[in-house]
């Protein structure tokens, strides 16, 4: 790490992560970062002493002058500062960055998921005090996406402390989340950072399951970790059931269901052509005999599924995000009542619903009650048997709830 000089610290210049300018809260609106709660919106901001460069540090200080919160700024974005510390002795420099990595990899190898055959997000953003910054290790590689202007300006001392702690064989940059790049100012194409890129598939290991993770095109980055989990609980209800598994990606839970769960069949479907030949090789990998992978598309499935009669033992529903706002929950919800009705309806007395939302503006208590109106609509009893979120390795800071996003509910459908 390069030495400070005094005048580096005393001009508050990149390197000694102090701040440069000093931002006000309006009255009344300072109780949210006193609660630690890391997200500066435009709209609490009164006013702003200095002129920080995006991505530089700023003091948060309420109305009357009164210390706050130190963080990063951006205005290209809505969520004006970030906030990392609230010591007003600590500085955002290097040392702060190193001590938070290492922190989140020490938790990892805590929940022993520090195989080195097998996949683990070591780093999620604010539930691991370091907002914008996701890192995820699959075997000897890792990949980072970045949500925040402030985080892709530090990526090379973050990729020299992960060269430290980890030693990867590459670490590939995969872009941000569609849209959100753009509310951020980011332009970040997918990169190789350091080392060498994979020639092909990366194949991790999860519980007794092989996979393999296409690290520069697939999906996120390149795989729902965060299903680790609830693919084994939902397994577990699988035996000797006919299983329907939507939205299938690289067919973790279709695979999952007829491997572990010893389902009948299954059947898993994808409108993407990718993640078809994906699944189906992830189905050939783990000898997956009694699953096939289609492709089409998820509501004209369902509705032709139902039009035939057809009736299944269990439907897994894994879609990708309906709300990227608060502004359009409304219409998330009905989307997400739309297609667990189609599933309801398909499912025989008894069966299983295994349904998820990985939308962050859909509350989990709203979750539950569209699930509510899908019962009162089909006539149907759901009983709910287990609601389940993200695995151990996405912690959710309780600071910051908006980071418990993974909803994933199993219910009998009567």
């Amino acid at each position: 790490m390069p030495d400070e000089t005094p005048a580096d610290a005393a001009d508050g210049g990149p390197e000694s992560g102090a701040a440069v300018a000093t931002v006000f809260v309006k009255p009344k609106r300072a109780r949210p970062f006193f609660g630690r709660h890391p997200w500066v919106l435009d709209s609490a901001i009164q006013r702003v002493e200095g002129s920080p460069a995006d991505g530089e540090v700023v003091d948060l200080v309420t109305h009357d002058g009164q210390f706050i919160a130190r963080g990063l700024w951006n205005s290209s974005s809505r969520l004006r500062v970030r906030l990392y510390t609230f010591d007003a002795e600590q500085l955002l420099d290097h040392a702060l960055w190193e001590i938070r990595l290492a922190a989140a990899v020490a938790l990892r190898q805590q929940l022993g998921l520090d195989n080195p055959e097998g996949g683990c997000r070591l780093v999620n953003s604010e539930g691991d005090d370091l907002s914008g910054l996701i890192i995820d290790r699959y075997g000897a590689y890792l990949t980072i996406q970045v949500t925040a202007l402030a985080m892709a300006e530090r990526l090379e001392p973050i990729c020299d402390t992960l060269e430290r702690l980890i030693k990867p064989q590459g670490i590939v940059l995969r872009g941000a989340e569609r849209g959100l790049g753009k509310l951020e100012g980011l332009h970040l194409p997918d990169r190789l950072l350091r080392g060498t890129r994979p020639d092909g598939p990366v194949f991790v290991t999860e519980h007794g399951l092989r996979f393999g993770v296409d690290l520069t095109e697939g999906q996120k980055t390149g795989y729902y970790l965060d299903q680790r989990d609830n693919r084994q609980a939902a397994a577990r209800y699988a035996r000797g059931r006919r299983v329907l598994d939507m939205f299938c990606y690289s067919g973790g839970f279709g695979v999952a269901a007829a491997v572990t769960g010893k389902a009948s069949a299954v059947l898993s479907v994808d409108s993407s052509p990718g993640a078809v030949a994906l699944a189906r090789a992830n189905a050939e990998l783990n000898a997956a005999t009694t699953m096939t992978v289609e492709q089409a598309d998820a509501f004209e499935k369902l509705a032709a599924l139902q039009a035939a009669g057809e009736r299944f033992g269990m439907v897994v529903l894994d879609p990708p995000k309906f709300a990227r706002s608060r502004a359009t929950a409304a219409d998330a919800l009905r989307a997400y009542h739309r297609i667990n009705r189609l599933a309801v309806d398909l499912l025989e007395p008894g069966g299983l619903l295994v349904t998820c939302s990985c939308s962050g503006a859909i509350a989990r208590e709203d979750f539950l009650v569209m699930l509510s109106g899908v019962a009162q609509r089909s006539g149907r009893m759901l009983q709910l048997l287990e609601c389940r979120g993200a695995a151990a390795d996405h912690p959710v800071n309780l600071h910051c709830l908006e980071g418990e996003y993974l909803k994933c509910v199993i219910a009998r459908v009567a």
